[in-house]
């Protein structure tokens, strides 16, 4: 049930189931973290349960604000949005470049290089991920492009539909090159899964659809016949880590105490859990990084397949909820923009959850509105305020003013 609430003239959009599954979505995000506690090497675990509180106090306080404007009027300043994450990632790359001719003495101001990437803008207090950002950007971006062709092109050609695909790329090229370059990998892939989804919901022709999915599935092919037949070769594109890490997956039992470390003892956690689990706080089985990439194992060795399963539940029912909203909206830009964010949150839950259990390799990517994470929760939050403001009128309104407050039946 949606409920607008105008005070001062302005309009606050308020969807209470909403705003519950939010909320139930912190609440989870706060226990977890809370019985990560033993599990957290780095750091106190208290000090992330008190950031992740302050970051959902933020994301709800940004939400809010921008649920008090239009779409279309925030609309206006994305491009001038895209342009200056762009040049924060330009910074970033420029920092890496320092870094890697100064033999890591160096940087630039406030772009460290923290675990090996240059991914963060650090200033006194806070830091952020621009490219967490940059992704919420390009979705709205590519929906708008999305809408102004089928605008103008009502029955596209061939030869129109690639067009579209070529303005697309323009847009989403320079931030992915940017991106990878950090390296973010991960995160790359989020991106491309995301318009990908996006693109296949636009009406294109579905010749385009199929030559995509059957270049993927030569870049795939290849990428096989290499790692098995050139090993050397695939190390110098990708560097070795990488190819340690696609190691792993195949064979978790393969360096226990090196690059298959993390995947190994993430299944030892879940299979030796049990239904129930080891009970809260439960340090049995050190878990790395338990309160980001790992907090789906950390939660599962304390509360086991029942506390797993709660997780799941409560991630399906956030999707099922905006798969809803998509449905019920009419203007086509809107609906890629939520099919955008829905796209987005399902990967990541996908590829966390399934790396963790060892059906996917493992790239680095948290699970969205549970681990911990500033820059994360922060653009999620802001591409809910674009859902909250499509999301169906109820058939109450209310009006709170200084001099009356009143109850107000829409039609």
């Amino acid at each position: 049930m949606k409920q607008t609430i105008i005070y001062k003239n302005k309009i606050y959009k308020i969807d209470i189931g909403f705003i519950a599954i939010l909320l139930i979505l912190a609440c989870t995000s706060f226990f977890a973290i809370y019985n990560a506690f033993n599990l957290i090497k780095t750091g106190s675990g208290t000090f992330y349960l008190i950031k992740q509180m302050m970051w959902y106090v933020i994301s709800f306080i940004l939400m809010s604000f921008l649920c008090s404007f239009s779409n279309d009027f925030i609309f206006k300043y994305i491009k001038k949005a895209y342009y200056i994450l762009i040049g924060c990632l330009v910074y970033l790359l420029l920092s890496r470049i320092v870094i890697s001719l100064t033999g890591a003495r160096v940087n630039l101001p406030f772009a460290p290089m923290i675990n090996g990437a240059v991914s963060w803008i650090s200033i006194p207090g806070a830091s952020f991920q621009p490219s967490e950002f940059i992704k919420i950007v390009l979705i709205v971006m590519v929906a708008q492009i999305i809408a102004k062709h089928n605008e103008q092109y009502p029955e596209p050609s061939y030869k129109e539909d690639l067009g579209l695909i070529i303005e697309i790329a323009k847009v989403l090229l320079p931030p992915l090159i940017l991106i990878l370059l950090q390296p973010d990998t991960g995160l790359c892939i989020i991106i491309c899964f995301t318009i990908l989804i996006m693109l296949m919901c636009s009406g294109i022709r579905k010749g385009y659809i199929v030559s995509i999915f059957v270049a993927l599935g030569i870049v795939v092919a290849l990428f096989l016949f290499i790692y098995y037949n050139q090993r050397d070769l695939l190390v110098s594109l990708i560097s070795n880590y990488r190819v340690q890490r696609i190691d792993a997956w195949l064979d978790p039992e393969s360096n226990i105490l090196g690059s298959s470390n993390q995947l190994y003892t993430a299944l030892l956690s879940l299979g030796s859990a049990g239904f129930l689990g080891f009970g809260s706080q439960a340090n049995i089985i050190s878990i790395p990084e338990a309160q980001t990439d790992f907090i789906f194992a950390a939660f599962g060795q304390c509360f086991g397949f029942l506390g797993t399963l709660f997780i799941v539940v409560v991630c399906l029912v956030l999707d099922l909820y905006l798969c809803k909203i998509a449905y019920n909206t009419v203007n086509q830009k809107d609906r890629l923009i939520v099919i955008g964010v829905i796209g987005m949150l399902i990967y990541q839950q996908l590829q966390n959850i399934g790396m963790i259990v060892g059906l996917m390799p493992i790239t680095g990517i948290t699970l969205p509105l549970i681990s911990y994470g500033g820059s994360s929760t922060l653009s999620y939050f802001i591409a809910f305020s674009f859902v909250m403001n499509l999301s169906p009128v109820s058939k109450r309104t209310f009006y709170l003013g200084k001099r009356k407050t009143r109850l107000k039946k829409s039609r």
